[in-house]
């Protein structure tokens, strides 16, 4: 993996090896929460400012850092959901690059003023679940305000009246980049502010960040940038903020092959974060068109984790030539998120893919699947 992004006329090339020693070694895997992420914010203390912004609903901190000083305001806020921990790994790995003695770096801070709310919703963190602990969905709750957390969100954005709003997110497995046979690794969306879908300014801005982005994407993870649906949602947190003339892009964290840990999708998120500011610390990103951000496939759900065919050889119970579409359920155990597999639809399933395929006409493959015992379980 080599990224190549042109900045104030000096080439960035970030190699694996690079970004090995960039990433933030303290996190991995799917389970982040507040506890993990406290002994990493107060590391970088030593660098950045950090404070707090806010309670959620149980009463656990908020945390923002302030990176930079220039006259760019840039606000991006994490783990909304609070079992999307993917793009805050990416930030941590932001603040690990920022934090070096790189020219590009001190560019960026010397150009913009970075705040980052690396887990706006502790609760939903703490639990894995998508909505915080008043079982709210918070990316929902942008007219109602009725959660802690979404007013200090609020509050933070009118305080600061961002040149731009990063959303980051990730997203589920099932998603193609439209009819091709590729997943959705990385999704961007411009938001609507109007049941038109029209074009301001600032969501113009957004769409000439993303074609920026996905640009460089391209040149790493060919075919496999998606677009997220813009359909015009006032209660979203997005639309909200676009309609108030903040330029919002969407980041989805998506699949990567074989990567349900999703460092793969990490390191791409860290890389477009990185694009992102760089072209808007330079200006560059001004250059690109709207037709590049709608050049960009739009999302398709065309995956299963797993699909097996033929299961009726390896039990009666299943109707011939039919094929089951299996999805991972996540489970939080110990720390630790199991996939737990769970049969969606079973059919013909002749439009659909899978991360995995197993035809249980293959001894090979019925091999594969008794190895799996949970599988193995749930098909017998």
């Amino acid at each position: 993996m080599a990224y190549f992004c042109s900045f104030k006329n000096d080439p960035l090339q970030v190699t694996s090896t690079d970004y090995n020693f960039i990433k933030e070694s303290g996190v991995h895997g799917r389970y982040l929460n507040l506890d993990m992420l406290k002994p990493l914010l107060l590391k970088w203390s030593k660098n950045f400012r950090v404070s707090e912004l806010g309670r959620s609903v149980l009463g656990e901190p908020v945390y923002r850092v302030t990176l930079g000083s220039g006259p760019i305001r840039i606000l991006m806020w994490s783990q909304m959901h609070g079992n999307e921990s993917t793009t805050t790994k990416a930030t941590l790995d932001l603040m690990s690059y920022l934090g070096s003695d790189g020219e590009n770096a001190s560019a960026i801070l010397s150009a913009c003023t970075l705040t980052i709310l690396p887990m706006l919703n502790p609760d939903g963190a703490r639990a894995y679940t998508r909505t915080n602990a008043g079982e709210i969905d918070l990316n929902r709750d942008a007219r109602d305000l009725s959660q802690p957390e979404s007013v200090a969100l609020r509050k933070e954005f009118e305080r600061l009246e961002p040149h731009f709003c990063f959303n980051l997110h990730d997203q589920r497995t099932i998603f193609s980049v439209g009819e091709s046979p590729l997943p959705a690794t990385v999704s961007f969306l411009a938001p609507a502010f109007d049941e038109m879908r029209s074009l301001s300014a600032s969501r113009k801005d957004s769409m000439k960040l993303i074609a920026a982005i996905n640009q460089n994407l391209q040149q790493h993870i060919q075919g496999q940038v998606g677009r997220y649906d813009d359909t015009f949602n006032p209660n979203c947190v997005g639309d909200t903020f676009q309609a108030l003339n903040s330029p919002t892009v969407l980041f989805e964290a998506g699949h990567s092959p074989e990567d349900y840990q999703r460092e793969q999708t990490r390191a791409h998120i860290f890389m477009a974060l990185l694009r992102s500011l760089e072209v808007i610390a330079s200006g560059e990103f001004k250059s690109y068109t709207v037709d590049g951000y709608f050049s960009i496939p739009e999302n398709n759900k065309r995956f299963w984790d797993i699909i097996v065919r033929n299961p009726s050889a390896l039990s009666r119970k299943w109707e011939e030539g039919i094929s089951l579409g299996i999805q991972f359920k996540e489970v939080l155990r110990e720390n630790t998120i199991l996939f737990q597999p769970q049969i969606e639809e079973a059919g013909f399933l002749k439009e659909k893919l899978g991360h995995a395929v197993f035809d249980c006409n293959r001894e090979a493959d019925l091999k594969k699947i008794r190895g799996i015992s949970e599988l193995f379980e749930l098909l017998k």
